[in-house]
């Protein structure tokens, strides 16, 4: 039986409802891993090492998909819960035609101005002609990029959380084949994984479209356009959180790339880009999580439910701490395994017969590999702590976002992605050296919490989703 909407979700029918978007979430991130192990095992050290650097730069330009996304299903929830059905569905196709729109701009300005970020932000050489490469190929697929973090939130809203799903599944498939073929295969090596992915982007991105165009049984199917400025403007405002927050997030990602290169050299690069693939899939389950119940609470808040906010309020709070701490086990117990998986010596020892190296470079060459697996594993261990926090403020963000609350959303995204991050990058490393970046996003997250809590206490009298007793006369 279909979940719906106006449902009273038990602990069962919500895990039920989130679960297509946590997996949809967690297939999307699999794709940049998926490019990172081939790439760091079949094209060697320096493509992996432009990929993690140049990668930031990408999910700037894509935020913009991830905020169309959260704030017009805020408003497309809320109308629909409101009962104005064809209103939502105007307000929806509007949205998408709109954020096409930008995907074209963004990448078209994106294409002309690679090669000066890349450079500004230190990289040379090989380095940056490996960036260049592989943000221009996979900048002509930006506005499919964009569509498809898009509709990751509105396939929830029309009710076809398993439909989405399915698509990004196929985008999935389409990219580990694709990279299987260009990268393993045909020995494309970073160009390949570039072609790879803007191929399953645009499946991804052009898929949906084809749906909504088409009569459907959900909730959502596109209209004849109509402009309505307010809308775009209000979807901006409700988004801005998530579009600041992965900004910012991409920013922090580069500030620690340079500081890395400065610290530990193109090492520590590596080894943060491991991390970072390791926190798009662990993370991509709260994200998930934070797009499957957006629009219950959109649409409750719309219909004036409060008792169903303080239930939901109420459930993902004790979720969320349960995958809080399996998530810590799991990172801290799986640490070298993965470090292996991105630097497998076996396939390495493949790609060394190809050059022409003596038995001291070799030797030296393979001593470097084995401490750049021992600087990712306890880079890993380190930085997994924050799991423990980061799930509570991103809900936080989402929950704020679905209220229509689109200030109190962008207060704690800043703070949580770039104010607390930024201060902890340049700070904690003068005390702890390396372990201070891997223990930046930790103390960060840490900090948020209490933020956390108190915009949650500050704001639980003009929402209700915290029932607080009556005091007795």
């Amino acid at each position: 039986m279909q979940v719906q909407l106006s449902d009273h979700f038990t602990y069962k029918k919500l895990l039920r409802f989130v679960l297509s978007p946590v997996l949809m979430m967690i297939f999307t991130s699999v794709y940049s891993v998926v490019d990172g192990l081939f790439v760091s095992n079949f094209a060697g050290e320096d493509p992996f090492a432009a990929l993690n650097f140049i990668y930031p730069v990408i999910m700037v330009l894509g935020a913009v998909g991830f905020m169309f996304g959260a704030g017009g299903t805020a408003i497309v929830s809320k109308t629909l819960g409101e009962g104005h059905k064809t209103h939502a569905n105007r307000y929806f196709t509007l949205v998408v035609l709109v954020t096409a729109g930008c995907g074209v701009v963004l990448g078209v300005v994106g294409i002309l101005t690679i090669e000066s970020i890349a450079s500004l932000m230190g990289a040379s050489g090989k380095m940056l002609e490996y960036c260049v490469l592989y943000a221009t190929i996979i900048l002509c697929a930006l506005p499919c990029f964009m569509l498809q973090n898009l509709f990751q939130s509105f396939f929830i809203t029309a009710e076809k959380p398993l439909l989405g799903f399915l698509f990004t599944i196929a985008s999935g498939v389409a990219n580990i084949v694709l990279d299987a073929l260009f990268v393993a295969g045909l020995d494309m090596g970073l160009k390949g994984a570039a072609i790879a992915t803007a191929i399953s982007q645009t499946v991804g991105g052009i898929s949906p479209i084809v749906y909504f165009a088409c009569k459907n049984k959900s909730l959502l199917r596109f209209t004849k356009p109509k402009w309505y400025g307010r809308i775009v403007v209000r979807s901006c405002v409700n988004g801005s959180s998530e579009l600041l927050g992965n900004i910012a997030m991409s920013l922090v990602s580069m500030i620690y790339n340079v500081k890395l290169l400065s610290i530990a050299g193109q090492n520590g690069v590596s080894a943060f880009g491991v991390i970072m693939y390791v926190q798009f899939i662990f993370v991509a389950i709260f994200i998930g999580y934070c797009i499957g119940t957006a629009p219950i609470i959109g649409y409750n808040f719309g219909s004036n439910n409060r008792e169903e906010l303080r239930n939901i309020f109420k459930k993902s709070l004790i979720i969320l701490a349960v995958v809080a701490v399996v998530m810590v086990a799991l990172a801290e117990g799986l640490a070298d395994i993965i470090a292996r998986m991105f630097f497998n010596e076996a396939l390495l020892d493949k790609e060394l017969a190809k050059r022409e190296m003596t038995p001291e470079e070799i030797e030296a060459f393979l001593q470097n590999i084995q401490r750049l697996k021992q600087m990712t594993a306890n880079g890993l261990r380190l930085y997994s702590i924050c799991f423990t926090f980061a799930g509570f403020n991103m809900f936080c963000s989402s929950m704020f976002t679905a209220l229509n609350n689109g200030l109190i959303s962008a207060v704690s995204s800043f703070a949580r992605t770039l104010v607390f991050q930024i201060a902890c990058i340049f700070v904690l490393p003068i005390f702890w050296g390396l372990n201070g970046i891997w223990l930046a996003t930790v103390v960060a997250e840490a900090l948020t919490f209490v933020l956390t809590i108190i915009l949650f206490a500050a704001n639980n009298r003009k929402y209700g989703y915290v029932k607080l007793r009556e005091k007795q006369a």
